[in-house]
């Protein structure tokens, strides 16, 4: 019989903590109007100095675990994608294991910034098509309000905290249709987050904050997820009119609305957290899954198109039958 990957169950957290625009307009020269008209961005989500990378995907975890109904301990791979660690090791998946209370299992993190999540999910799907692993947790966890500089209007507006989780199973049934992912290292100076110690030891000044082209970034972005929306719909012999909703990384809404214009959507069509929540990097995709479901819109057995793009560049995309 032919293994698929299914979701049996999400989860999600968003700190306590709400910076609106006009929060950020206090101490940057910029505007609540400023601010949304070009992102679509009204809030988002600042963490708590106690928390972390695993502590916040500890939450959303096991509100996938509870939704599954299953024990932690059924868990043979954990994959956290992260761009902001608790350490550079043990891994923030090692973490989260330990704060899980699993025994047997593998766990890892993986880098691709804002692609984090859909990235790990095309692993996991290889991981339970070819029988190593029959239930697997994937996390995607992001403090990126410690790595902006808060004094920079290009990219301290964009950003926000929280985690998503999704676990993941073993099916006679397709779930997941098909995964595409993607890089091209050529764009490395468009969007980067520089390690402090590694520039210290190459005589390089540069601080531990993003930096970004944001308007070189915007036009790849665009063109790139316009293609694999082509890609993922001809992989799967499929017609734009199939698919039910998208789950977009959530990064701009002028973004978004180009790549549902790709499949002739309607934006009630499309998930969208942005507004409250911002670029929660390798957590948004997840985090907008999870709403989407929790809140009924995606039904069982609805097509849903998961895309996003992020530094590297990286992009990728995830088909699934909910």
């Amino acid at each position: 019989m032919m293994r698929y990957t299914r979701i049996i169950g999400t989860g999600g957290y968003l700190p306590k903590r709400v910076v609106t625009n006009i929060d950020i307009s206090q101490t940057v020269d910029t505007s609540d109007a400023w601010i949304y008209e070009r992102t679509g961005i009204r809030s988002r989500r600042v963490a708590g100095s106690d928390e972390t990378a695993s502590s916040m995907g500890e939450i959303a975890a096991r509100q996938a675990i509870e939704t599954a109904g299953i024990e932690a301990e059924e868990i043979d791979l954990i994959i956290v994608a992260t761009g902001t660690p608790d350490r550079i090791y043990p891994s923030t998946g090692c973490l989260l294991q330990q704060r899980l209370n699993i025994q047997n299992c593998v766990a890892f993190d993986i880098q691709a910034a804002c692609s984090g999540s859909v990235f790990a999910l095309s692993i996991a799907d290889q991981y339970i098509k070819s029988g190593a692993a029959d239930k697997v947790l994937v996390v995607g966890s992001e403090i990126c309000s410690r790595v902006v500089d808060w004094t920079d209007r290009g990219t301290c507006i964009l950003f926000g905290d929280g985690a998503g989780a999704v676990l993941l199973e073993a099916s006679g049934q397709a779930g997941i249709l098909s995964t595409h992912i993607h890089s091209d290292g050529g764009y490395e100076d468009l969007l980067y987050l520089p390690n402090p110690q590694s520039a210290a030891k190459a005589n390089r000044d540069e601080s531990g904050y993003i930096n970004m082209r944001g308007n070189e970034v915007f036009k790849v972005a665009v063109n790139t997820l316009g293609r694999i929306v082509d890609e993922t719909l001809a992989a799967n012999n499929m017609q734009q009119s199939e698919v039910d909703w998208l789950v977009p990384h959530q990064a701009n809404t002028r973004i978004i609305a180009a790549t549902a214009k790709k499949l002739k959507m309607s934006m009630d069509n499309v998930i969208l957290t942005l507004e409250t929540q911002g670029n929660t990097s390798s957590a948004s995709v997840l985090l907008a899954l999870n709403e989407g479901i929790r809140d009924g819109r995606i039904q069982r057995g609805h097509v849903v198109l998961m895309e996003a793009f992020g530094a590297g560049f990286t992009w990728g995309s995830a088909l699934i039958k909910y």
